[in-house]
């Protein structure tokens, strides 16, 4: 397997940034890493060896990425504000960084990328996409949390207007620009939980995302697996597999 580590200097987040890309061609993924989670943390935790057969195939391409969260969502010593600050600069570093390495990397501008994780890198994949879904080409989300009044962020109801826009609960209800949903309508979405341990508060969120999804006539898959099924990798690789046999063979 083809599996290269790339760091540079980030001008949005004023530090050092890293990033591995596993395989040589194939469908880009843009990996988005757990709670506080690293960037080689999908190769650790053994998804890179569950998804194996695909990435040398060449049907798909990983791009995982490194995360800010400890200094942004989960810096409880900060007001909200300031998280959203450090996170918009995510936002950037994202889009006007990496978003163009992984076009150069597949020698093409107008390659279609996917942004996808796992329980908070589902967050990102969701809050990325329709951040920019003139960027992104849809979202493979895993367990994710998609609105940001939970105690896991320390942060309630009162919070929300210093973080709405990446709240995607919060934001989506009030998206009614035509075009923005016209590109939200073209992406490949699917958002997946399972309903066993440790994921009540994932299931509840996927279900408002669910219907809000509807109600605002966005696609997407949307899959609740059984009360067997826990919040941990084992059942994130067969997921993965399952839905990337669906979505590029």
């Amino acid at each position: 397997m083809n599996i290269e580590e790339h760091r540079w200097h980030s001008p949005n987040l004023g530090q050092d940034m890293a990033l591995k890309v596993y395989g040589h061609w194939g469908q880009p993924l843009l990996v988005f890493p757990c709670s506080r989670g690293r960037y080689f943390d999908y190769e650790g935790m053994g998804m890179i060896a569950a998804l194996a057969p695909r990435i040398d195939g060449g049907a798909v391409k990983l791009f995982c990425v490194d995360s800010v969260d400890a200094q942004s969502w989960y810096n409880y010593g900060v007001c909200p504000a300031e998280r959203n600050a450090r996170h918009e600069a995510y936002d950037r570093y994202i889009v006007e960084e990496v978003v163009p390495f992984v076009r150069s990397h597949q020698r093409s501008d107008e390659v279609r990328i996917l942004t996808n994780g796992c329980s908070m890198g589902a967050y990102h994949a969701v809050n990325f996409f329709f951040r920019h879904p003139d960027v992104f080409a849809g979202a493979i989300a895993l367990s994710g949390l998609y609105r940001l009044d939970r105690p896991e962020f320390g942060m309630g109801a009162g919070d929300i207007p210093a973080v709405y826009f990446n709240s995607p609960l919060h934001y989506l209800e009030g998206l009614d620009d035509p075009a923005i949903l016209g590109d939200c309508r073209k992406g490949d979405i699917v958002v997946c939980v399972g309903q066993g341990a440790w994921e009540e508060e994932a299931a509840e969120d996927t279900r408002s995302l669910q219907a809000l999804l509807a109600r605002k006539s966005i696609p997407a898959w949307v899959d609740f697996w059984g009360h067997d099924v826990n919040h941990d990798w084992p059942w994130w690789f067969r997921q993965m597999n399952h839905f990337l046999e669906h979505l590029v063979g």
